[in-house]
């Protein structure tokens, strides 16, 4: 099955969906509701099922700045993990929407590679960008799972 740059965008927005999900659970239940959630998200999104993903998320440093775990991906996600002190919960920030910018694809039969900007927008209007990539490989069940994501804030020389 061939990648496309359709699969591309529905990979991105299915991502984006959870992340505000995530964060709405949050604001009406608390950290239970947008732990589970989270966990749902990060099982559908990801491929840890596949191997380790290569994960650097925006706001990570130190010891702790890659994560190839799903515990990992969770804690940067929702917070709550006295392992990972560091981690407030990016998806715990109010996100509403958020849009993708396309600055180039690659796509090779089961693989598909992105990079591009995300515009997040909170509940008070309040857009961030961070500069992103996503590396994709379809599993056995023929769904794309993220294998690679890179996020930074942009450069600010």
């Amino acid at each position: 099955m061939t990648t496309t740059e359709q699969d591309l965008l529905a990979a991105r927005t299915a991502w984006i969906d959870g992340l505000v999900a995530i964060s709405k659970a949050w604001e009406a239940g608390g950290i239970a509701p947008a732990r589970a959630l989270a966990g749902e998200v990060v099982d559908a999104a990801y491929g840890y099922d596949l191997g380790p993903v290569l994960f650097k998320p925006t706001l990570s440093g130190g010891a702790q700045t890659f994560r190839t775990t799903r515990k990992g991906v969770l804690s940067y996600f929702v917070g709550h993990d006295p392992d990972y002190p560091q981690d407030a919960g990016f998806a715990l920030r109010g996100w509403r929407e958020a849009r993708t910018e396309t600055a180039a694809s690659f796509l090779d039969g089961d693989v598909a590679m992105w990079m591009g900007w995300v515009f997040f927008t909170d509940r008070d209007g309040r857009t961030i960008v961070t500069d992103k990539s996503w590396g994709w490989r379809r599993g056995p069940d023929r769904r794309l799972k993220i294998v690679l994501h890179h996020s930074s804030l942009p450069y600010a020389p």
